[in-house]
């Protein structure tokens, strides 16, 4: 047996065999489960861009996911780890314009159907290679169901929504501020905005009696009223009253020196102000700021736009101003208003600038004609899920802000100027639909839906959901309201918001400023296992992961470790085989090994239905390495009695069914080392239950 195993451990000789094995057993498509695996315990991918490539975000959701999925595997559960990708409209949309730009051509040269054309030939080239990368790290995820976004099943489950969504009354067309990309000339979703923290001059303009603090005085021509808070005493007497202020006179050639001119202009209240923000009263100009769009709305404020899509000022901002650029003009007028004595001061100031995720370009608020859903009702139906606990959110820290966030929660710009992605149904239309308008359909549309196919019935609802922070509000909820619109249920019964994982000086980790991590470099350094061990070690609960490659070190020590603890039993047991049940030794240190192995098992349970992983392979780790390595097997290396060869091997076939949802690609190689008496591939094998008895 001992010359079975080789001395040195190999990781990546051997995780690629045992990859290999898993996908001749199949049993990650739960089809093929034997008759034992009833309950199903079903988790659906989050779809990673067609265009992305494994980052440590990913490398973590992946381990925690596939370390669940494969202790409910063997705790018996049907389980289905649903796999699949998400069309990811601009990202898709960008890298093939980039192509395009190389041949000197742009997406107006080829034509909307020539176009798309080359997008779905670059999906078919290059798109999913993150999936790829997934099976590297060992997700046992069934890829025979592997779902798409743009399929054609997914595409007629969008235009569903989309109509029932309209039978309902909730989707309108009109105009409301949004944030707009000028460079990729479509509105954006949150997500698709990153705020850079940038350095700005935080200007104060006089506005009649009056000091307000902005960074953007090119608004200022947009301005229709000032707002304070309501209970803002400061400001109490001139709630409700129009004031003259002076202001430049927009409409003098720009090559004459600036000339006051006085304008009229009203004070509201409205609780959208932050007293504490520079001298706690503001500026509204409802045409260039979502939060001024809503207070005009309450208060009925006229909308002046003066920024048009190209992010230029356009013929409202006046002679003096029209035509230039925003960044531009804010400088001019910023010189304008000095000259005229209407600034204060002006100070050095931080803060974040909103910009596209994709080309970088500062986004523009503007008011845009888009296709919007009502989120009323389908906001409450989600808070409704959460208070019932319907869906129950870990940590429980993420409860209080998803509530908030549904509270105040706007209508939802479903539409986008793009090509790529699921055009809105509605004829002549030529925008598309939002790229979370048809993630939010996932846990349901991957199962078949709008048909009532054997899967959705069987699979639906699911288990189990996790995310990072950030997609809270743009998936998780929005799973959860659209679930429980169209199926009558919600879509999972559990959400787990896992950390971030930052550098080690607690940076966000980042390609572009060399801050990150590649995890595929990592596997093929030290191995998938490695890795897997690494991360999940660093679980514990903490908000944020300081990633320390110290971790993956310490688990390729590990999985040298029990390589050598196997090779070390199977050089001791001669011809024996693994009992079938677990043993009833005499001996008071081998009862002892037995109770402490009972003791870890149940430890690790608890801890891994809490969703405590860092607990849960700690807590193993010191029983494996200490208790049975260190003490047992120095204690038994004289004996050569029957029973310690029985507890031998039992305690080591049962640590590596409880190691095997943490480090899966070297607990299934020792696995098929060991002398069983009837073989079964480690993947379903019984997880040790004698702690039970």
């Amino acid at each position: 047996m001992n010359d079975e195993l080789p001395k040195r451990y190999d990781p990546l000789a051997v995780e690629k065999a045992v990859a290999e094995r898993w996908r001749a057993q199949g049993y990650s498509n739960p089809d093929n489960l034997p008759e034992r695996h009833r309950e199903p315990f079903v988790v659906m991918m989050p779809p990673p861009n067609v265009t992305g490539s494994l980052h440590m975000g990913h490398a973590l959701e992946a381990a925690l996911t596939d370390c669940l999925v494969r202790f409910k595997r063997m705790r018996g559960y049907r389980t289905l780890y649903l796999p699949g990708m998400d069309h990811a409209g601009i990202a898709t949309q960008n890298v093939v314009e980039k192509t395009l730009q190389q041949e000197g051509k742009t997406r107006h040269d080829l034509g909307r159907e020539e176009f798309l054309k080359r997008v779905w030939a670059w999906k078919e080239q290059y798109g999913g290679i993150i999936l790829e990368q997934f099976r590297r790290i060992g997700v046992s995820a069934d890829w025979s169901r592997e779902r798409f976004t743009m399929d054609e099943h997914y595409t007629r489950a969008v235009e569903e929504a989309f109509r029932r969504y309209q039978e309902k009354g909730w989707i309108y067309k009109g105009t409301r501020v949004i944030n707009w990309c000028p460079r990729c000339a479509t509105s954006l979703s949150d997500l698709e905005v990153k705020y850079v923290p940038e350095r700005a001059k935080l200007y104060y303009i006089r506005y009649g009696p009056f000091t307000l603090a902005t960074v953007r005085p090119e608004t200022k021509l947009g301005d229709t009223a000032l707002a304070v808070h309501p209970e803002d005493a400061r400001y109490a007497q001139w709630i409700g009253k129009t004031i003259d202020i002076e202001s430049v006179d927009n409409n003098i050639p720009r090559e004459e020196s600036p000339r006051k001119k006085t304008v009229q202009i009203q004070v509201v209240a409205d609780d959208a102000v932050d007293p504490a923000f520079g001298t706690g009263i503001i500026k509204v100009t409802p045409a260039h700021d979502i939060t001024d769009f809503e207070i005009g709305q309450r208060h009925g404020l006229p909308s002046i736009m003066i920024i048009d899509e190209h992010a230029r000022m356009n013929e409202n901002a006046g002679a003096r101003y029209r035509d230039m650029a925003a960044a531009e003009a804010r400088a001019k007028i910023a010189d304008d208003l000095a000259a005229l004595d209407l600034i204060e001061k002006v100070d050095d100031y931080e803060h974040n600038i909103a910009r596209c995720d994709r080309c970088g370009s500062i986004v523009e608020p503007i008011p845009s004609q888009q296709w919007f859903l009502k989120m009323a009702e389908l906001a409450e139906a989600a808070a409704d899920a959460y208070r019932s606990e319907n869906v129950r959110i870990a940590p429980e820290r993420w409860l209080h802000v998803a509530l908030e966030r549904l509270a105040h929660e706007r209508d939802w710009c479903i539409s986008r100027q793009l090509w790529w992605g699921h055009r809105v149904p509605v004829q002549g239309e030529t925008d598309v639909l939002d790229t979370w308008f048809s993630s939010a359909l996932w846990p349901f549309a991957t199962l078949g839906w709008p048909d009532a196919t054997k899967d959705l019935i069987r699979y639906y609802p699911t288990q189990w959901m996790t995310s990072a922070r950030e997609i809270l509000f743009l998936w998780i909820n929005r799973m959860i309201f659209s679930g429980s619109f169209f199926m009558g249920k919600t879509p999972f019964t559990e959400v787990f918001i896992h950390p971030t994982v930052l550098t080690k000086e607690g940076k966000r980790m980042s390609k572009s400023l060399g801050t990150g991590i590649d995890p595929l470099a990592l596997i093929e350094r030290e191995g998938a296992d490695a890795l897997r061990f690494g991360l999940l070690w660093q679980l514990t609960g903490a908000q944020d992961i300081r990633f320390d490659d110290s971790a993956i070190v310490a688990g390729r020590k590990f999985l040298t470790k029990t390589w050598n603890a196997t090779r070390y039993v199977l050089g001791r047991i001669g011809e024996t085989a693994v009992p079938s049940t677990a043993p009833e030794p005499e001996k008071e240190i081998d009862q002892a090994i037995l109770r402490e192995l009972a003791y870890a098992v149940a430890a690790v349970e608890e801890h891994l239905e809490a969703l405590r992983f860092g607990q849960a392979l700690e807590r193993f780790y010191e029983f494996f390495w200490h208790a049975f390595c260190d003490k047992y097997l120095e204690a038994t290396k004289k004996r050569e009695d029957e029973q310690a060869k029985l507890v031998l091997l039992w305690v080591l076939s049962a640590s590596l069914r409880v190691l095997h949802p943490f480090i899966p690609f070297a607990t299934d190689e020792l696995w098929e080392k060991l002398p069983h008496q009837e073989r079964t591939p480690l993947t379903i094998a019984p997880w040790p239950d004698e702690h039970r008895k």
